[in-house]
């Protein structure tokens, strides 16, 4: 079948709409995007297959990534006129009970995350809810009433969860395709770029640049134009592109075929991380299937706009996220970036007129044509319009993906959805914008979150990395990995950023083996000023950020390393030990069962005690003990 108009669109959505929301059997909807399955999700998959297959009752589906990664495998179960049912923690050993829990509708508080209203897409919030009629479960709270998301807007991740990322008719059913055949047939290129400009949409991809006036300038160019995607998400911590083309890959692909019906581009490319299988996998077949229904591919709807899309994997350089580095690396060249007076809307791959956008940014894109510009722009700030999506992980209590609107706070963010620091430690400070960002403290933690607040006190925006660290955190190590992570990183082809970055890294090493000395703070400081003002391209001008921000904020601890010759979060292993409080240990035995060195010795019920010459410092004692016993020294 071939999709010809909005009509045929409608048909394949009602068709599908049952299936997908109030299926006649028992649907069990298993997440298994990365994260799902890193706990277990596959082994949970396969032994619901093994069992229930025969059950002609049953319908075992796959989704992607729901958001709430600290409870993952998640599992969702529905069936008409029945309560839709979300589960935690199913693991290959608890599928089947979860199953037989919804089928004798039993909902035991131990397996139930939550129940779930009718999810509708976003995009179809005013069709009627068939669901409504069906009472909600006795203590059971619905998912919007959890605090994990309680304050989150899914735009971006309006499908990831809901739908099989590799059914094109399930995303269809939520809304899908419709913004591109609309804009296709009902809109000029002015006016669609008009739409993206009013919005108010900028780059998610971490530069923050206005999307509309992106196409509107790339438009004006002549020549053979080109929709490129940046997936090549390289930030330690970070995984929301990954997560929205594992689960919702042809959100992407219409993004991308509405900015090349903009532009006047006829081809476009996706540029992904070789390190995510799973996301290229679903990509290809969400290509193929939309070919398949002349969604892609020549003359598309019956009109004279044709647009083909082809996959690249990078071989995992962090620097071919920026656009001119991904631009050489696509044609096959080392991925090197270049100056930036030359624009890459004007001169970009081969050549020719280039739009680069990343994941998120084309996801956004048919909600806004579908909703309209000033529904999109009544969220956010002033200058940051809509919502952004976070990787939420470290010392969080609820790690997972977050979506919220730009201007929510800090506070909000790590406290109200993330729950708050683990095992009632101290919030010391929040990294924002991947290796390149900078590390924000507690003081700001009221700071709303959008592209110019972040700025405001050293940090960036970056695709949306958020790092927390507890009262455990050493900055001035936290600094250093960083450092090492982009000195390793760097292309190598301008000065201050090759030797900059490494000397700033051989004088932080220093600083943690006690090797430190006067002035070297203030080296550093001028280090770092020279690199951000004198680097060729993002990288280099960003890489201080973490190194500049830890001493502005922390510099009681650099002090600390290198005049006291102590590390007071007792990470640097060279500048503490460990020794057990006298008046705190109850001799209960825990540190010394735990000890792998055998180093701590001591009767039950009395004090114990640490021989330092076979400490290997390695911390397990220092987690165990339930009485703060064993201390940092």
């Amino acid at each position: 079948m071939k999709i010809q108009t909005i009509a045929d669109l409608e048909r394949l959505s009602r068709d599908y709409s049952a299936k997908l929301y109030y299926p006649e059997r028992i649907k069990v909807n298993i997440g298994m995007a990365s994260c799902g399955i890193g706990a277990g999700a596959q082994a949970s998959y396969k032994r619901a297959v093994e069992n229930l297959s025969d059950d002609k009752n049953i319908e075992i589906c796959r989704t992607g990534c729901i958001g709430f990664c600290e409870e993952e495998p998640l599992v969702e179960v529905l069936s008409k006129g029945k309560p839709r049912v979300m589960y935690r923690h199913i693991t290959e050993d608890k599928i089947i009970e979860a199953i037989e829990d919804y089928k004798n509708q039993e909902f035991k508080k131990k397996l139930v995350l939550g129940q779930m209203k009718d999810p509708r897409s976003i995009l179809e919030d005013e069709l009627e809810n068939p669901q409504a009629h069906i009472p909600a479960i006795d203590g059971i709270p619905y998912l919007e009433e959890i605090p994990f998301y309680r304050q989150q807007v899914k735009v971006a991740l309006r499908n990831c969860g809901y739908i099989d990322p590799e059914q094109i008719e399930e995303y269809i059913a939520r809304g899908g395709y419709f913004a591109f055949l609309r804009s296709l047939g009902e809109m000029s290129s002015r006016e669609i770029i008009a739409t993206i400009k009013e919005s108010g949409l900028r780059g998610r991809g971490g530069g923050g640049f206005p999307t509309g006036i992106k196409w509107e300038t790339c438009a004006k160019h002549r020549g053979e134009r080109y929709i490129i995607c940046n997936a090549d998400e390289g930030d330690p911590g970070a995984y929301m592109d990954r997560s929205v083309l594992e689960g919702d890959p042809h959100s992407v692909l219409e993004g991308m075929l509405i900015a090349g019906y903009a532009i006047g581009s006829k081809e476009g490319f996706i540029y992904v991380r070789h390190e995510y299988p799973l996301a290229v996998k679903r990509l290809i077949t969400a290509i193929k299937q939309a070919e398949s229904y002349g969604l892609l591919g020549d003359n598309i709807g019956g009109s004279d706009f044709s647009f083909r899309i082809k996959i690249s994997t990078g071989a995992g350089a962090f620097v071919c996220g920026e656009s001119t580095a991904l631009m050489a690396s696509l044609e096959g060249k080392v991925g090197r970036p270049r100056a930036k007076y030359v624009h890459t809307v004007e001169k970009g791959f081969r050549n020719m007129p280039s739009n680069l956008n990343n994941v998120e940014t084309y996801s956004n894109v048919p909600v806004i044509l579908l909703k309209g510009s000033k529904w999109y722009a009544g969220m956010g700030t002033q200058r940051s319009k809509g919502t952004k999506v976070f990787s939420l992980v470290g010392k969080v209590n609820n790690t997972g993906l977050v979506e919220v609107p730009m201007g929510i706070s800090l506070r909000e963010i790590v406290y109200d959805i993330g729950g708050g620091i683990p095992k009632k430690k101290e919030f010391k400070a929040v990294q924002t914008g991947g290796p390149s960002g900078g590390c924000i403290p507690e003081r700001y933690l009221d700071l709303g979150v959008d592209f110019d607040e972040l700025t405001k006190v050293g940090s960036i925006m970056g695709s949306g990395g958020m790092i927390v660290m507890d009262q455990d955190t050493c900055m001035v190590d936290v600094a250093r990995y960083f450092l090492d992570f982009l000195k390793e990183e760097s292309c190598g082809q301008c000065n201050p950023c090759r030797e900059g970055i490494k000397q700033m890294l051989d004088i932080l090493t220093d600083i943690c083996l006690g090797k430190g000395k006067d002035g070297d703070i203030e080296l550093l400081e001028e280090l770092g000023a020279m690199i951000q003002k004198f680097s060729l391209c993002g990288l280099g001008t960003s890489a201080p950020n973490p190194v500049l921000t830890t001493i502005v904020y922390f510099r009681d601890e650099y002090e600390a390393h290198i005049r006291d010759k102590k590390c007071p979060a007792g990470v640097c292993k060279a500048l503490f030990y460990y020794e057990i409080d006298k008046e705190k240990c109850t001799g209960c035995q825990v540190c010394a069962r735990k000890c792998p060195q055998e180093a701590i010795t001591g009767e039950k019920k009395k004090i114990h005690v640490l021989d330092q010459s076979k400490c290997i410092k390695c911390g397990i004692c220092y987690e165990a003990c339930k009485f703060d016993a064993v201390v940092v020294k």
